[in-house]
């Protein structure tokens, strides 16, 4: 398969994915079920949904300063406002193309910072092992709080949790038996690896040497708390989610994230992996689905305002560039 074709199925599917799963929940709904659905989005309460826009935008504004903080140590330091119009229009790239923003936002900060690819590319690689481990640290928390819950649903559903639990312990035994052969072994493609990994790992150690690093915590906990704000505000536009309890509301966001990494930008499957979840604990699938588009649309509108002004405004800011 050639590279351009392979570039073209990963723009093409994700998109393609989304357009046929926002099909089939339309066409797995009742007209009576749509109208209902429509009549809540239409009745959400503004101040909740223009609170949970203003947490957006902090939380970007907030990533754009924690990143600038990877900058500092290396001699880099772009201005906050560029950094914030290249964090803005990455997350819009996102939506046109899947994946795309990383890379963009690299070579942003190349043509209008200075800041060599690599090093800036870096910078957001370790960004996204930082957010992993702490989607991660938020999975385990909120497994804790309904355990009963989530093994309840996974066993209704026919999953056997004991194979799980086997594919899981035999999976870190491999991951061990690899990184004890990759520590040994001496060949090309051994030593390409222990190189990146000890360079990842540099990477996320110089974290704990920068002078600033109680800064770099706060604004990771900063970011991390505003996702979840977000999406817990949202839940006052729905009469029937406003008594979710934090750890129900808390479930539902881990599976609204990974249905964001699923398509550009969540299309098609957020509101539906929400709206799933939420049926868990008792939500009618009318409330869980407009409480999804709720806060799917008002989310996808800040960043295509937002991506478009910062698409707009960066070059007229940098014209010398």
């Amino acid at each position: 398969m050639s590279s351009t074709l392979k570039k073209t199925l990963k723009t093409i599917l994700p998109i393609a994915l989304g357009i046929f799963l926002v099909w089939y929940a339309y066409n797995s709904t009742t007209q009576e079920d749509r109208e209902q659905i429509i009549y809540y989005i239409k009745q959400a309460n503004l101040f909740w949904v223009g609170l949970s826009l203003v947490i957006g935008v902090l939380t970007h504004i907030s990533r754009a300063a924690r990143w600038n903080l990877l900058l500092k140590p290396m001699g880099y330091s772009p201005k906050l406002s560029s950094s914030i119009l290249i964090v803005l229009l990455s997350y819009f790239a996102n939506l046109l193309f899947f994946r795309s923003g990383e890379v963009l936002r690299a070579t942003a900060l190349t043509t209008y910072e200075d800041v060599p690819f690599e090093k800036g590319f870096g910078t957001i690689v370790t960004e996204r092992v930082i957010d992993l481990l702490m989607l991660l640290l938020i999975i385990t928390i909120a497994f804790f709080l309904q355990t009963d819950i989530i093994l309840g649903f996974l066993q209704e559903k026919g999953v056997n949790i004991n194979l799980i639990l086997l594919m899981i312990g035999l999976g870190l035994v491999a991951v061990f038996v690899f990184v004890r052969y990759i520590k040994k072994s001496t060949s090309r493609i051994a030593i390409k690896i222990k190189n990146f990994v000890n360079g990842l790992l540099d990477g996320l150690l110089s974290i704990f040497k920068m002078k600033n690093k109680w800064l770099f915590v706060f604004h990771t906990l900063f970011i991390w708390i505003g996702y979840f704000a977000m999406f817990w505000v949202i839940k006052y536009t729905v009469a029937e989610t406003v008594d979710l309890t934090l750890s129900q509301t808390l479930v539902a966001f881990v599976a609204g994230v990974f249905g964001m990494m699923a398509t550009n930008g969540g299309l098609g499957v957020y509101p539906i992996i929400v709206s799933k979840t939420l049926s868990v604990f008792n939500i009618s699938a009318v409330a869980g689905d407009a409480f999804g588009w709720i806060m799917w649309i008002s989310q996808t509108l800040m960043v295509v305002v937002f991506g478009a002004i910062s698409f707009l405004i960066l070059p007229l800011l940098k014209r010398n560039k």
